[in-house]
């Protein structure tokens, strides 16, 4: 029996006295940023009808739900990310409201998934979703309020790399890509897969031109410089406009003060049958996936019977965790507080010393039997607390 384990259920963790501190200054710090910046708060049931969840997506994504049979034989699941119950939201709850809503959330989310590092079947995720305005004005403030989501989280080194999926629509039309071969195009690109992408490209039946300006648009990073080479590809309207709205966007960005952390990245595509126009996704040095990752969803909310444009963004709880552990960034102030104990006949006086210390503002721990001195003093000293007042 010593050597068993009660093991949890895959794709979840524990997270221990220090691990949820942590994690709880993340959400607090997160959560006071958004509504300073006009968010409201709203919580969602963390089970929908399949058929809401599937508003919007792809119906492949149906294999990442975690799903099981109501009463009325109707099937629900856990939500696997946050968007479109915001939507369902949005669409029935505050279908009389005027525009724009701001609404922000912190909230798990579960998806059946192969588990690496930084990636859970149930997992934590805060974020933000701004309804009502397709202005370059709601994408900005979304990307800079993503990236002061991020620096009040206390990561300090990172960037947000931006793109518009409607400037690769855009070049893929003009070069008259046929639908199957862009989902094909889009699945390698999403999965960083250059060798499979150029592979495909070749065997298209389009000039050489044409083929080495799709397989330039990986390869599309970098500063204001990259908009330059970008806007000379682009041949149509869709994707000079796409060019156009991102050097305005980004020209807000700059007012913000968050220039300095923001790049361009037009291989981003996100997915192109959900995604709109802006997309965006923040990256630190030494891990293998975004911190954070958002954009434009002009579409969703017709789903749901109120065609509204719309942009949000979500910050992955456990990833800052993970990068803010890199950095050696963790929150230094690991303060327990005080521990109380008392001899026989002590308790009351120990109660009303605890609460007084309290009031002031401490952590206290109070003793539930009395004790000798040495025995408090080791307790104390085992569990870290700062302070051990003995009453004799």
């Amino acid at each position: 029996m010593d050597n068993i384990v009660l093991k949890i259920p895959y794709g979840t963790r524990d997270f221990l006295p220090d691990e949820a501190k942590e994690k709880r200054f993340i959400e607090n710090k997160i959560a006071d940023l958004f509504a300073k910046w006009g968010y409201k708060e709203v919580v969602t049931p963390t089970m929908e009808y399949l058929d809401t969840l599937m508003f919007g997506a792809n119906r492949s994504d149906e294999s990442r739900l975690v799903k099981f049979v109501a009463k009325d034989n109707r099937t629900l699941a856990l939500r696997h990310e946050m968007t479109t119950p915001i939507a369902r939201l949005a669409a029935m709850r505050f279908k009389d409201s005027h525009l724009p809503l701001k609404l922000s959330y912190i909230s798990s989310v579960y998806r059946n998934a192969e588990i690496q590092k930084g990636r859970q079947c149930e997992f934590y995720q805060a974020g933000v979703e701004l309804i009502g305005f397709q202005s370059a004005a709601a994408d900005a403030e979304v990307i800079a309020l993503a990236v002061y989501g991020i620096l009040a989280a206390g990561v300090k080194n990172f960037k947000v790399s931006i793109g518009r999926v409607d400037f690769v629509k855009g070049i893929m039309e003009q070069y008259r890509i046929l639908p199957d071969i862009v989902e094909k195009l889009q699945q390698v690109m999403e999965g960083r897969n250059l060798v499979e992408y150029e592979k495909i490209i070749d065997a298209l039946e389009i000039s050489a031109e044409g083929k080495a300006t799709l397989k330039e648009i990986p390869y599309l990073k970098g500063d204001c410089e990259v908009l330059d080479r970008a806007r000379n590809m682009a041949l149509n309207e869709q994707s000079r406009y796409a060019i156009e709205r991102l050097v305005e966007v980004y020209s807000l960005l700059e007012t913000y003060g968050v220039g300095e952390y923001v790049s361009f990245d037009l291989g981003i595509l996100r997915d192109m049958n959900y995604y709109t126009g802006i997309v965006f996704e923040a990256y630190t040095a030494g891990l293998g996936f975004p911190l954070c990752g958002g954009g434009r969803y002009d579409r969703l909310l017709s789903d749901f019977g109120r065609p509204l444009p719309a942009i949000g963004f979500a910050i992955g709880i456990e990833r800052i965790l993970l990068a803010k552990e890199r950095e050696g960034n963790l929150e230094k102030n690991k303060t327990t507080g005080v521990y109380v104990a008392y001899a026989e006949g002590k308790l009351k006086e120990a109660i009303m010393m605890a609460n007084d210390f309290r009031l002031g503002g401490k952590i206290v721990s109070l003793a539930l039997q009395a004790e000798t001195e040495e025995q408090a003093k080791l307790y104390g000293d085992e569990n870290g607390f700062d302070e051990v007042v003995y009453l004799k």
